[in-house]
């Protein structure tokens, strides 16, 4: 069987899929990385809703995913960028799906670790952007998750230099119950975000960033880097106070920033786990063993896939995550909140579609062959 996908210069290739998925089963718990899965939320495709409404959200869909992959030993990251967090799912739906999958958690004795931002405020002055991380931390703690501490558009906005964020960040780690994780994300991920820390200068950026961390490292369980720079995530690192771990974001560079070298290694926490969860894990069960090749063995053919999905403009990632999502079998559609399944091309479905295919992610090689050719079928592409 053979399918004729588009690619980008308007024509079409024959490719034909493989006939068996990558032989990964659920396994022993991981032990030598700490390892996020930024989750994706399902929507509800029935609901009349338009791309201004607020998020109609399938709950049993959304958190039979999160159950998969605990059931892979990963952790969730929830309500992160991922979760298409200020690009369809707002703060209101935000806090429902903190407290459900954190209860989710519980049940399943998964780990979690939910976004606390400020994405109920727009814009407004430093007291109320303090307001906005206070109320979010409040609800991520009630409901029994570790607190990861996002960046803010409306500090961003509100933030004259870089005592402000020394300011903000300072009196949040203060009144944090528990370490939190501190999230730097790249203007690649949100323009709006360019200039954090009070610095378009990312050396500059990142002293600041250090200086936080340095006058609270008791609060401080772990940095999450998204710069999308392997050299800088390494130096950074390095320059972490003892106990405070790496969480790398880097979609680009993964394999490498997580095996680590002779001064240290990255945790993850990583929205490409979503897609890559099992294979993800059993490299991880690898690395677990000391065999740091088998483990690259493992997930650096990943890379091209990932790079492809995380590819200018790299927001829109979202969009390739819940499309393989599809394929896979995870839901049984292809929509999203926002309507942002409309934010990638059909050659880049296509692309993806072989790339994941090709590595054997899809549990039921057919049921994805048959749901590609259903979405080639819309755009008017014959078989």
């Amino acid at each position: 069987m053979t399918i004729q996908l588009p690619d980008a210069t308007g024509g079409l290739r024959t490719y034909e899929p493989r006939t068996e998925p990558l032989a990964v089963t659920p396994g022993a718990p991981l032990t030598s990385r700490t390892v996020f899965s930024a989750a994706h939320v399902v929507a509800d495709p029935r609901a009349d809703v338009t791309p201004d409404s607020p998020a109609a959200v399938d709950w049993d869909a959304t958190l039979a995913f999160r159950r998969h992959l605990w059931s892979h030993g990963l952790g969730v990251a929830e309500a992160m960028d991922t979760a298409q967090r200020g690009m369809g799912l707002d703060w209101a739906g935000a806090a429902e799906l903190i407290r459900r999958s954190a209860a989710e958690a519980k049940s399943a004795g998964g780990r979690i670790a939910c976004g606390v931002g400020t994405d109920q405020l727009p814009a407004g002055t430093l007291a109320e952007v303090r307001a906005a991380y206070e109320e979010q931390l409040a609800v991520v703690e009630e409901s029994g998750a570790q607190a990861i501490l996002m960046a803010s558009r409306a500090l961003a906005k509100a933030a004259s230099g870089p005592e402000d964020y020394l300011e903000i960040y300072g009196h949040l780690l203060r009144q944090a119950a528990e370490p939190v994780i501190l999230h730097w994300l790249g203007p690649m991920f949100d323009p709006a975000l360019e200039g954090y820390w009070g610095a378009t200068d990312l050396d500059a950026a990142t002293d600041t960033f250090l200086e936080v961390i340095a006058a609270h490292p008791d609060k401080v369980d772990g940095i999450k880097v998204s710069l999308l720079d392997a050299q800088r995530e390494i130096a950074l690192r390095r320059r972490l106070p003892q106990g405070v771990r790496c969480y790398t974001g880097d979609d680009f560079n993964y394999p490498e920033l997580i095996a680590g070298d002779d001064q240290g290694f990255s945790h993850a926490l990583l929205g490409i786990f979503d897609p890559l969860g099992p294979l993800a894990a059993e490299a991880v069960r690898v690395l677990d063993t000391g065999d740091t090749a088998g483990f690259r063995g493992l997930l650096d053919p990943t890379v091209e896939l990932s790079r492809h999905l995380f590819q200018a403009p790299t927001r829109f990632y979202k969009t390739g995550v819940v499309f393989l999502a599809w394929l896979a079998g995870h839901q049984s559609h292809f929509t999203m909140v926002g309507g942002l399944q409309s934010a990638r091309s059909l050659p880049h479905f296509a692309r993806a579609y072989e790339l994941a295919d090709g590595l054997g992610l899809f549990p039921d090689p057919k049921l994805a062959e048959e749901r590609m050719k259903t979405l080639l079928a819309m755009y008017g592409v014959a078989q």
